[in-house]
């Protein structure tokens, strides 16, 4: 099969196109012929050696995480979807696999395409949305009325951040760069501060709620700007982060860092907001597998509005 692929850690041009054994499932896993898939900042952190511990260092590595395609093969005990069905969904595994024309995975970390999505718009949206879903409504707890800071609003997280805050209830203040806060307003924010912007007087910026999806807010940072109970949370792995997230499930605070991970009772909540209107993946370039060197070097400016995605196969 062909893949974009690496055979050691390193930057954008450690990364090749070419053909790969295919993967075999085993028994609870599918394998879906990927029409797409899409490209995450954890491809980078992963490709760079950064998490070699957790994703192993067997080589060569395939990266990516989303996808949406077509099931090929079913293992044996799969039930929930049949040969032909259109899926999407995030390969949980740190080893990756998505950026291929095939790739194996358990079948509860999948679930059917939503029906008025594209397949490069289905691929964009698991590894995010549900980043964005799992941060806001299981660990910060967004209520109704919350007053809902996101840090990096107008990139792939962010942007499914303003809107499942939205959902939920909160009134999302959006902090991104100037040139994005017409895009963020118009998927759901109802205030921007721009990045560039000095930081106004604690008291007349006043939160319930933190999502810090950029990683450049630490909770030392905004912590007085916090209504209690303290409600933050970040993307960001940092020692700092870890440890206060350990403290804060020993205390029962919500100080805490969002690990994701794909299920399919999430993803079709997604869907079941997605195909009802209310919630759209925002797609800023679609490259071929071939140009993956590419799209990750621009994936790293870190300027993408919304997701990075590759097409596979004809």
């Amino acid at each position: 099969m062909k893949a974009a692929y690496y055979n050691r850690f390193g930057s954008v041009d450690v990364l090749e196109v070419g053909d790969l054994p295919a993967p075999r499932p085993v028994r609870g896993e599918v394998l879906v012929r990927v029409a797409a898939t899409a490209l995450n900042p954890k491809d980078v952190l992963v490709r760079k050696g950064k998490f070699r511990l957790l994703s192993g260092k067997r080589f060569p590595r395939i990266p990516g995480y989303d996808f949406a395609g077509t099931v090929e093969q079913l293992g044996a005990g799969v039930s929930g979807v049949v040969l032909g069905d259109e899926v999407y969904g995030m390969v949980n595994a740190w080893s990756g696999g998505a950026c291929a024309e095939l790739v194996a995975l358990p079948a509860g970390e999948l679930a059917h395409r939503p029906s008025s999505l594209s397949m490069e718009e289905a691929a964009a949206t698991p590894l995010a949305a549900l980043t964005a879903l799992q941060a806001l409504r299981d660990l910060l707890d967004v209520r109704p009325g919350d007053r809902v800071a996101i840090n990096g609003a107008s990139g792939g997280v962010g942007l499914f951040a303003v809107q499942i805050a939205s959902l939920l209830g909160g009134k999302v203040v959006a902090i991104c760069s100037a040139r994005n806060a017409g895009l963020v307003r118009e998927v759901g924010a109802s205030e921007v501060i721009p990045y560039d912007e000095r930081d106004p007087p604690a008291s007349s910026r006043r939160f319930d709620a933190f999502f810090d999806v950029f990683g450049n807010r630490p909770y030392s940072r905004v912590r007085s700007r916090l209504t209690h109970p303290k409600r933050y949370v970040t993307t960001v792995p940092s020692g700092g982060a870890i440890l206060r997230d350990l403290t804060s499930r020993l205390l029962g605070r919500s100080v805490r860092f969002v690990s994701v991970k794909s299920n399919r009772g999430d993803l079709e909540q997604l869907t079941r907001w997605i195909d009802a209107g209310e919630l759209r993946p925002v797609v800023d370039r679609i490259c071929p597998l071939e140009d993956s060197a590419d799209a990750h070097a621009y994936l790293e400016t870190r300027r993408a509005r919304g997701k990075v995605v590759l097409t596979v196969g004809s």
